[in-house]
């Protein structure tokens, strides 16, 4: 599982000289725990989180008077437990997702939890769902989910249906890798 498989979006941000307590009524008002902080281009030039928001000196400043910075950020391809471990690492409660330097979605310690919870049976369940809904229910394809690996093992028509059946399958939340058995070609 990746961060694009787990990231909030649409972000809410501001910009460095936004008023601090409109920046303090967007983090409380969406329950947030930190704003990222973006230039004209949503590049992050900083993070406001609630500690930052606290700690600053005048209430009436602007963001950039309070936002920490730099920011640690991570790639949409970064590995979920490599996001984790570095919110683990830094002491952060949420992390930008940035791709060719623009702000793509946050992932925060709520949406790494709740990817943790995405159980193997509801993977199998959505993949199987997918795959009776191309096949016509036929149920020609057994399949097994395994540590975000999902093996799908049966008779496939060419190599055309296994690629779409593998793409069908890492549209849902939770695979990080597809793995197809011709049963056919195994023989």
């Amino acid at each position: 599982m990746r961060a694009r498989d787990i990231l909030s979006r649409p972000v809410v941000t501001v910009r460095p000289e936004t008023p601090l307590p409109e920046a303090v009524a967007l983090l409380t008002g969406h329950g947030f725990a930190a704003l990222p902080v973006v230039d004209d281009e949503d590049h992050v030039v900083g993070i406001l989180s609630e500690s930052d928001a606290m700690s600053a000196e005048t209430r009436t400043a602007a963001v950039e008077t309070a936002m920490t910075v730099p920011v640690e950020v991570v790639g949409p391809t970064t590995d979920a437990a490599a996001v984790a471990a570095s919110a683990l690492e830094h002491h952060v409660r949420s992390l930008p997702v940035v791709e060719a330097g623009i702000l793509v979605g946050m992932v925060s310690r709520r949406d790494l939890l709740r990817a943790l919870v995405c159980d193997e049976a509801a993977i199998e369940a959505k993949v199987r769902a997918l795959l009776d809904d191309y096949a016509g229910s036929h149920r020609q394809w057994d399949i097994d989910v395994g540590h975000g690996v999902v093996t799908i093992q049966g008779i496939f028509a060419d190599e055309s249906e296994q690629r779409v059946v593998a793409a069908m399958a890492r549209t849902v939340a939770g695979v990080g890798e597809v793995r197809i058995v011709d049963t056919v070609t195994e023989r």
